[in-house]
């Protein structure tokens, strides 16, 4: 079953929350090529990992303030200070792996930007630098998600961590990598390249 509100049909995961509504009205799916909205996400969906997206949405504000507004350089430095006073940050999810896993993905983050030049010239090379169309089910989905478990063995290869396979999908799809709105929701024909 789909959402339906102001006669427009979404996506069934928004249901009729409305920071889902939002988020996928505006942000889910559309591509990105920022590096430091790249870092956020990431960091967004590796904070997820084991809870719903709604709990990670409502501690967004919290997530920006904490982590410098997701400055890579300036995540990178963290000192064990700080991650002991993120530990006590009520604002954030406040697991110490997730944390310390932020600042060791900043410094992968960095190093991937001396390779690659940013880390959306990493990321997009899996999708030939445009947006893979999702049908949902079939060879589209299947792909992509080949292609998740490929960016994950590498991220990890780079010293990263929380991005495993259903991580890096989850990130592919919020991205935009890959359109994986319904066949019928209104945001999927507005993000077919």
């Amino acid at each position: 079953m789909m959402y339906v509100d102001d006669n427009l049909i979404r996506c069934e995961w928004c249901g009729g929350n409305k920071l889902y509504v939002e988020y996928h009205d505006r942000e889910w799916g559309v591509p990105l090529h920022d590096d430091q909205k790249l870092f956020e996400l990431l960091t967004l969906e590796g904070a997820q990992a084991g809870l719903s997206w709604l709990t990670i949405l409502k501690r967004r504000d919290g997530y920006h303030r904490a982590f410098n507004k997701f400055n890579i350089a300036k995540v990178s430095r963290f000192s064990q200070a700080k991650v002991d006073e993120l530990i006590d940050n009520h604002q954030i999810i406040r697991n110490k792996l997730k944390i310390l896993s932020v600042i060791k993905n900043a410094k992968a983050i960095l190093d991937i930007q001396g390779k690659f030049g940013s880390f959306d010239n990493y990321l997009w090379q899996y999708v030939d630098n445009k947006p893979m169309i999702s049908e949902s089910s079939g060879p589209g989905l299947i792909e992509a998600k080949d292609i998740a478990v490929l960016i994950s063995k590498d991220l990890r290869r780079r010293g990263m961590n929380f991005v495993g396979p259903t991580i890096c999908y989850a990130f592919m799809q919020a991205s935009g990598m890959v359109n994986d709105h319904s066949l019928n929701c209104f945001r999927n024909k507005q993000l077919a390249v």
